[in-house]
């Protein structure tokens, strides 16, 4: 049993969600390994496995199930507990007991524990528990191990402790992750997988726990196990996106060889779109972003991590120069690919002003496509984190709020509270309508639906569900007994009442957010032949008009207006009217909801002000069928991410 766990929220409840985003790639990592060793049956003939995987983030642990299982003739239930972040531990922790409580065979592994272990090999005292309770930890990639870990707990000989650091193995021809079709059925794109091609750092950022775990030599699959995968999973699922989830694909020693295969299968009409994450040099080297665009690349995930350079080598991020940002970014978009920046807020430098100025200048100077932003956070396995743990400064002994949205340190140029707003500031301001709508205007029509999808996602995460995109999905599910220790499990009745409440507001902030997604497409969604031809001739009507309606004419009615009306008190009215009239006729033509939230608007004011008689029935129900025909234009647009017909602009016009 493969199960990757979640985290508690603040209020104790386990983060899971009804669709998730991003599938976990150490699942699908250890699947894979694990169907290999059944294939070869490397655990003996006669020897039968049954793989299960859980994601903790997206389906309820049927832990009784699990735990029952153990107890069938013939049969041994091993768990394993993976991926596990620091943000994950104590959640990973209470199942471990859970199942330990239960007679199963548990092991753990992921950053956490491999973070722990590389910088202070005496372990910690969370990792020292799990121990005591008889939890095995796996330390490092267990590539070249899995098969005997896995005999070992088949004879039940497991070691407290397999340290694989030292043992980093080579993925040339290693199994490439497998994705499972049921399980990615729980998530929004159920033609998305993950697969890293390497593995991985060669810089030295301090902040960082990849070079402490995985190391700082780059280790590669090889460009024909990529291929294989990639066939199979067309074939038989049909997944035709990827998120290559290397630390830093620019610096794998076979990308060209990967890119080259990537084009290939293009050629021959499997159409892979795929993003990656890259460094700030990658730009600069020889032909890297052509083929990366070429290839299907539509976007890149860059650690910027931010653009004061005393930050950056403070961090030891010698490698990001800030005058090459524009640069970087003009190259990236010249190739279609557009730019995603992660973004730290609390380095050294880092005010709650400075913050603000650099937000602006990502938005208005260097206009990259997406960020994202990160709290800074000593998590365990990075230098920071060691240097403080070894000065004795304050961090939160709290793991589950290592997740880069909470103040896990105190930082001297913010007041308690302050460098949570900053953060939050940020998000409100980047992912703000008129940002949002200049990106969308502005980027390839290729990477257009790519890029709104993202931005529902992201803003879900940030203002609905108030935490970090990477962490949320779709529509928040709260089991009522599944909370961690030390908060108490609510009757039945007080935990309706709370999901009751809950739901409502989420309901409100959801159409909410759809509403102004609507209007954000509406005025940047790329027009079809048809609807730029019939712009055109508006446009040629509208010049028409401004030419047969001369200003002088337009005085002269004003001026007759005066001499005939002289007591009525309307010749402004009419002023305005006849200016009103010059600006419509005068005025490009624009798509746009705001004519209908006016009507609401009024609508609802007047209800509120029991003006029933000023009400028209027949206005709401024209201006209803209206919203309603943008509403599913907009919907069908969105899951098709394709332009709207000639047949569809006559509907809605």
């Amino acid at each position: 049993m493969l199960i990757k766990p979640s985290k508690y929220d603040d209020e104790g409840y386990v983060i899971r969600h009804w669709r998730g985003v991003l599938p976990s790639n150490t699942l699908a990592c250890l699947y894979g390994l694990t169907e290999d060793v059944k294939q070869r049956q490397a655990l003996g003939a006669g020897i039968a496995i049954d793989v299960e995987i859980f994601d903790d983030t997206v389906q309820k642990i049927p832990e009784r199930r699990i735990i029952a299982s153990n107890r069938l003739p013939g049969t041994k239930t091993i768990v394993g507990l993976v991926g596990v972040q620091s943000n994950q531990f104590p959640r990973a922790a209470d199942l471990a007991r859970r199942f330990r409580a239960g007679g199963l065979t548990v092991m753990i592994g992921g950053f956490h524990v491999s973070g722990v272990m590389a910088l202070f090999p005496n372990g910690s005292p969370e990792i020292q528990e799990l121990l005591d309770l008889g939890v095995t930890v796996v330390i490092g990639e267990v590539e070249d191990a899995w098969a005997g870990i896995l005999r070992d707990a088949l004879h039940d000989r497991l070691a407290p402790v397999y340290d694989l650091l030292s043992q980093k193995p080579s993925l040339c021809n290693q199994p490439v992750a497998k994705p499972l079709p049921s399980y990615l059925r729980r998530f929004v794109a159920s033609k998305f997988a993950t697969m890293d091609c390497s593995r991985g750092c060669p810089f030295n950022c301090s902040f960082c726990t990849i070079i402490n775990v995985q190391g700082r030599e780059m280790r590669v699959r090889s460009a024909d196990a990529m291929e294989r995968a990639i066939r199979e999973n067309y074939r038989l699922h049909g997944i035709d996106f990827y998120f290559f989830t290397d630390d830093n694909f620019s610096r794998s020693s076979n990308w060209r060889e990967a890119f080259e295969m990537l084009e290939r299968l293009r050629s021959e009409g499997i159409e892979i779109q795929f993003m990656m994450q890259v460094d700030t040099q990658s730009y600069k080297i020889p032909d890297f972003v052509s083929m990366a665009g070429r290839a299907g690349c539509s976007q890149v995930f860059i650690g910027m991590e931010s653009i004061n350079p005393q930050n950056l080598k403070a961090s030891g991020k010698a490698q990001n120069k800030v005058q090459d940002y524009q640069d970087m970014i003009a190259a990236w978009r010249q190739a279609n690919v557009d730019t995603h920046a992660a973004y730290i807020i609390g380095f050294p430098f880092d005010t709650p002003e400075s913050v603000k100025a650099d937000i602006e200048r990502l938005k208005n100077e260097l206009k990259v496509e997406q960020a994202s932003f990160f709290m800074m956070t000593p998590i365990p396995g990075s230098r920071d984190h060691e240097r403080m743990v070894r000065d004795g400064e304050w961090i939160d002994p709290d793991l589950n709020k290592y997740d880069a949205f909470h103040e896990t340190m105190r930082h001297p140029n913010f007041a308690q509270g302050e460098w949570y707003e900053t953060y939050r500031q940020a998000w409100e301001s980047f992912y703000g309508f008129e940002n949002m709508r200049r990106v969308l205007i502005n980027t390839s029509p290729e990477n257009y639906w790519n890029v709104f999808r993202n931005f529902i996602w992201y803003r879900n995460s940030a203002f609905i569900e108030q935490g970090h995109p990477m962490i949320h999905g779709f529509f928040r599910i709260k089991d009522r007994k599944d909370r961690r220790p030390g908060f108490a499990v609510e009757s039945r009745l007080r935990h309706f009442v709370r999901r009751f409440r809950e739901i409502r507001t989420t309901s409100r902030a959801w159409i909410a957010l759809l509403l102004e997604m609507e209007e954000l497409w509406l005025q940047t969604r790329k027009r079809s032949d048809a609807e730029r031809k019939l712009r055109a001739e508006l446009e040629h009507l509208r010049a028409e008009l401004n030419r047969s309606l001369r200003a002088a004419e337009l005085q002269l009615a004003h001026i007759r207006a005066r001499v005939h009306f002289p007591d009525l008190r309307v010749p402004s009215r009419l002023s305005l009217a006849l200016r009103d009239l010059n600006f419509r006729v005068a005025k490009p033509v624009t798509y746009t909801r705001s004519d209908l939230n006016q009507f609401w608007a009024k609508t609802r004011e007047r209800w509120s002000r029991r003006q029933f008689l000023r009400i028209s029935p027949h206005r709401i129900a024209w201006n209803l069928l209206r919203d309603t025909q943008i509403f599913l234009l907009f919907a069908v647009d969105l899951m098709r991410g394709g332009a709207t017909s000639p047949s569809d602009l006559r509907a809605w016009r």
